[in-house]
C-alpha cells in the first residue's frame, strides 16, 4: 500500500516522522519544519487508516509493510511514536536508515511496562475539544485543533486490529540500527524497570520529565534536547 506523505525542507540529509494511533503527519506541524531548520527533508507520513491514506486491513505487520512500501531506505534518522514506532521496529531491518529514534513506542515489555488495550482509544473517536485538553492540559489550541481533525479522519479498525488477542509484547530483542528509545517520564506505556532494560538490549534510553506520552505536544523543547546527538 502506498500511503500518503507530506514534506518540509529539501535538503540532503532526510528524516522520516511516523505518527501514533488516532493521528497523521499533522501531529508533527511544528516537529517537521524544526527539522526542515536543520537541514533535512522531512517526510511525514499517514499510516493506513489515518489521515489521507488509504483503509483496508489493519495489524503490526501491515503498518510494517506500507511503510517499507513507501519509504525510502536507508534514510539519516527515522522517528516513530507510539504505534509509529511498533511499526517503525517490525520494518527497521528492510528500511536501513542510519538511525531510529522510538518515541514513547507501543511495544510492552511482559511484565515489566504497563500494557494498554488500544481498543481504549475507540471512545476517543467522537471527542470534543473540552476532553482532549482534559487529557491532554499542556496543548496549546493549534494542538488541541490538530487533534480533533486527526481523529475525524482516523479509522478506529485500526485499534481494533491490535487489541484483545492481538495484544502482545513486541520489544525488540537488540536494536538492528544505532537506536534511541525516548521515554514519557508522565506516560502510561514504561516503567523505570523498563527503561532499565531497554538499556540492558542495547537502546540509549532517555526520559524526557514531566512529559506525557506525545512528547512532542506536551514539551516540544524537551523533546527537541531529548533528541540531541540523534539528529
Amino acid at each position: 500500500m502506498q500511503l500518503h506523505t507530506h514534506e518540509w525542507g529539501d535538503d540532503d540529509r532526510t528524516a522520516v516522522l511516523i505518527h501514533g494511533i488516532m493521528s497523521d503527519h499533522r501531529t508533527w506541524h511544528r516537529v517537521g519544519p524544526a527539522l526542515a531548520a536543520r537541514g533535512y527533508r522531512v517526510i511525514g507520513v499517514d499510516l493506513r487508516g489515518h489521515g489521507r491514506s488509504p483503509r483496508g486491513d489493519y495489524g503490526a505487520e501491515l503498518f510494517a509493510d506500507d511503510l517499507v512500501d513507501t519509504l525510502p531506505v536507508g534514510a539519516d534518522v527515522v522517528l516513530g511514536h507510539s504505534l509509529g514506532g511498533l511499526a517503525l521496529s517490525l520494518a527497521v531491518e528492510r528500511l536501513r536508515p542510519r538511525r531510529a529514534v522510538y518515541c514513547d513506542p507501543a511495544w510492552s515489555l511482559a511484565g515489566v511496562g504497563q500494557a494498554v488495550d488500544p481498543a481504549v482509544f475507540v471512545t476517543f473517536k467522537n471527542a470534543d475539544a473540552s476532553r482532549v485538553r482534559a487529557f491532554n492540559p499542556r496543548w496549546d489550541d493549534a494542538d488541541v485543533a490538530v487533534e480533533l481533525a486527526t481523529i475525524a479522519d482516523w479509522d478506529t479498525g485500526t485499534a481494533l486490529a491490535l487489541s484483545g488477542g492481538h495484544l502482545q509484547d513486541r520489544t525488540p530483542e537488540r536494536p538492528l540500527v544505532p537506536s534511541l528509545v525516548q521515554i514519557a517520564g508522565e506516560g502510561f506505556l514504561f516503567t523505570r524497570e523498563a527503561g532499565k532494560e531497554l538499556a540492558r538490549r542495547g537502546f540509549e534510553v532517555r526520559t524526557v520529565q514531566g512529559a506525557g506520552h506525545t512528547i512532542h505536544r506536551d514539551d516540544f523543547d524537551g523533546f527537541l534536547a531529548g533528541l540531541e546527538g540523534w539528529i
